[in-house]
């Protein structure tokens, strides 16, 4: 019978993926299509992202260092306001937010990035990151100050309603509600097959690894069946609970897991401590040679991006949904905290991973170092960070095992809820509506834990950096709206520690500056 099922598995796996091949691979072509420069090919796309970091870096005055000690004390809730609209605090935002991007790309990506660009590629992978913290500043504060918030509390943010509300208001609303339809389809296709499907199949897998691989119980058909209907339930009955539900389990799960895996990584540098020296110094030499800077573009930039989206997402669009839903009166202060993201995420995990790796040089690593010179590409990336770790601790794969299970998890339960919000986006917010999402989000769940469907992944990863094409022309527009915002945050901040209350400042500010109030500068802009 099991291999009866496994059969038909096969064959509908094989169907699908005949079927999706030729688009998925078009797609592909077209978002990652790539250019020489400088000897070398570079998507396009990649291009777009980075440019994008530099020019609301240079726009915003490198707003993401000279800020980052306010972000600080938002997150820690110095400046909460209690009568605020939205559902979560700050740190629950965050958390959420970091759910979805925190996961395999911090595993398995950044193995990738230093195998091919040596350990100057993590140099690069920091550039990255910093890069984003301006993009994520400027999508989240947007994502805030255009929400809506419904009848009964809850809210709907992201780049679906400040592309229509924003560019209306600057006087482009067919193009605003174009780029807001095309940001919506491009999340929601992400969402059930990247977000969802590959989640499940690549943690299943790291289960099947440590559990007797082929013998495994769960590389049966009924056993991988088993581990989807859990998955299921789990994310179910978080998505059931609504945005108050998942920021109340991410804001557990996040710190539990980012504290089980960094703490992993310190372990293997303490006990190579004397090459800590070394190692810093081969990252910043390789950056800077000639096999360092090639590499570490390739490797930190398009592996990062385009590979392992999920490590960033800074000027996809997708953040801005779960940051939206934070309780705040002033938009740029969850712009600030959303700042944190990129940081937490790819300048501090990341390059955790990648000292872990440089440090403590395992075998496979050499070993697939010297066949990326010879320009094959890596094949595997979760078994390098593994060895890394086991050169330490033997038993570390139970330990990884965990880590991607967690990742996974609160991956998915993100990408959930933002898949949501594009669902009602574009079918309406009824009942009937949200129950189909519901309903075909967990089936797919099972899905991925019976089905490979690569070309679905493929062409999910096109459709997200396609979301991200989108984003960006309606990011550019509306930056000069995130000046002001930003603006207004810091005169509050500087009251609010001058000692002054916010009963004080709010009844001093220009009524068309205080959100809420409904002044003509806050047009379309309903939750602010």
């Amino acid at each position: 019978m099991a291999n009866t099922d496994s059969s038909f598995l096969e064959s509908v796996d094989q169907a699908i993926s005949d079927f999706t091949e030729p688009i998925a691979t078009w797609m592909a072509e077209v978002v990652f299509y790539e250019v020489h420069l400088f000897g070398h090919d570079f998507p396009w796309i990649v291009a777009w992202l980075v440019v994008a970091g530099l020019v609301f870096t240079t726009y915003f005055g490198f707003a993401q260092l000279r800020h980052l000690k306010v972000a600080f004390k938002l997150v820690r809730g110095k400046y909460e306001q209690k009568d605020a609209p939205g559902e979560v605090s700050h740190f629950q935002a965050l958390t959420s937010a970091v759910s979805g991007t925190v996961g395999l790309g911090n595993i398995a990506g950044v193995a990738i990035a230093v195998t091919i660009g040596g350990a100057g590629a993590t140099f690069w992978m920091i550039l990255c990151g910093l890069l984003g913290m301006a993009t994520k500043f400027v999508e989240c504060t947007l994502g805030v100050k255009y929400r809506e918030i419904h009848a009964d509390g809850t809210v709907s943010g992201g780049p679906m309603h400040y592309l229509r509300k924003g560019m209306a208001e600057r006087g482009f609303a067919g193009v605003g509600k174009v780029l807001a339809v095309g940001s919506a389809v491009s999340l929601l296709f992400f969402t059930f097959f990247g977000g969802n499907l590959f989640q499940v199949n690549q943690s299943l897998e790291q289960l099947q690894s440590v559990t007797g691989k082929d013998d495994s119980v769960f590389t049966s058909s009924g056993g991988a069946f088993f581990f989807g209907l859990l998955i299921a339930a789990v994310v179910a009955l978080v998505l059931i609970g609504g945005m108050k539900s998942i920021g109340a389990v991410t804001s557990k799960l996040v710190p539990s897991m980012a504290l089980l895996y960094v703490t992993a990584c310190v372990i293997v540098i303490a006990f190579n401590i004397t090459a800590v020296p070394d190692a810093f110094g081969e990252i910043f030499q390789g950056a800077f040679s000639p096999e360092g800077v090639v590499g570490g573009i390739i490797g930190a930039i398009i592996q990062g991006f385009r590979r392992a989206a999920f490590s960033n997402e800074a000027g996809i669009g997708s953040a801005p949904i779960a940051h939206s839903a934070v309780k705040t009166k002033r938009p740029a202060t969850e712009g600030l905290v959303a700042m944190l993201e990129p940081f937490l995420d790819t300048v501090f995990i990341c390059t955790m991973t990648a000292l872990t790796i440089v440090i403590a040089q395992p075998q496979s690593f050499l070993d697939a170092r010297e066949k990326a010179a010879t320009g094959a590409a890596p094949e595997s990336g979760v078994a390098l960070t593994s060895d890394a770790f086991e050169t330490v601790i033997p038993w570390f794969p139970y330990v990884l095992t965990v880590a991607v299970l967690l990742f996974a998890i609160s991956t998915i339960i993100t990408w959930s809820y933002y898949g949501l919000k594009a669902w009602t986006y574009l079918f309406g917010r009824s009942r009937a509506s949200e129950l189909i999402y519901k309903i075909f989000f967990c089936t797919i769940v099972v899905s991925g834990a019976l089905m490979s469907l690569g070309s679905l992944v493929t062409m999910a990863d096109s459709f997200l950096f396609l979301a991200a094409v989108f984003n960006i022309i309606g990011l550019y527009f509306l930056a000069p709206v995130v000046k002001r915002e930003l603006r207004r945050v810091l005169e509050y901040v500087r009251r609010r520690d001058a000692g002054e209350t916010d009963e004080q400042i709010e009844a001093s500010e220009p009524r068309d500056s205080v959100p809420g109030q409904g002044g003509p500068g806050l047009a379309g802009a309903t939750s602010v």
